[in-house]
């Protein structure tokens, strides 16, 4: 199965989110578009320790550290959802979007709009600040609009009990992990987190 890790803004823990699932699934990572360094791949490279996990090439790596339409128009470059074909892999793949949800690709297109394409789950990474509660209402509506439901969510950051529950009361998603507020983040860190996925996926 594919999974696509998308996001209510630009540093909700997609990468780390990403690393995660791979070590947790033995899965594959494709990052289709990279907007500035270092690349993420690296990053899932250094915090996966199985042996199976495949980094797979970026369709487009932007030096610009900024929306991808932005970063493309600067380097005189086209991207089009038309661009993008899945990596051949026979493994479970996880696909790290760029930004949150509604991040442009170009005038028309965004990369939300690379899940119908890639025939990917979408899992949503929500981390919980002052306006988080908004923010990821609006992104699950927003999905929703274009008839896409994702499997579920990912909370990443402090604990807020009463913010999670009242997104999962109106959203109906089902919470997927919970990542705490870690001082580290390292490949022990990881392994936790995917060890304690497995469980919950499980149950």
């Amino acid at each position: 199965m594919d999974f696509f890790v998308t996001a209510i803004d630009t540093d909700s823990g997609k990468t780390l989110v990403s690393a995660i699932l791979c070590e947790a699934l033995h899965a594959d990572y494709w990052k289709p578009v990279q907007a500035g360094l270092p690349r993420d791949a690296d990053v899932v490279k250094d915090l996966v320790t199985n042996k199976t996990t495949t980094i797979h090439p970026e369709r487009y790596i932007l030096q610009h550290a900024m929306s991808p339409h932005a970063a493309a128009r600067l380097e005189s470059i086209t991207i089009r959802t038309a661009d993008f074909t899945r990596p051949s892999t026979s493994r479970d793949l996880i696909i790290e979007g760029a930004g949150g949800c509604l991040v442009p690709l170009n005038d028309t297109e965004f990369v939300i709009d690379l899940v119908p394409k890639l025939n990917a789950e979408i899992i949503l990474v929500a981390d919980l600040y002052l306006g988080s509660i908004n923010h990821t209402l609006l992104t699950v509506e927003a999905l929703r609009t274009r008839g896409l439901n994702p499997l579920g969510i990912i909370f990443n950051g402090e604990p807020n009990t009463e913010s999670e529950r009242i997104i999962c009361h109106h959203s109906g998603l089902k919470v997927l992990l919970h990542i705490g507020k870690e001082p580290v983040i390292n490949r022990q860190m990881v392994k936790k987190y995917a060890e304690q996925y497995n469980r919950l996926r499980t149950q």
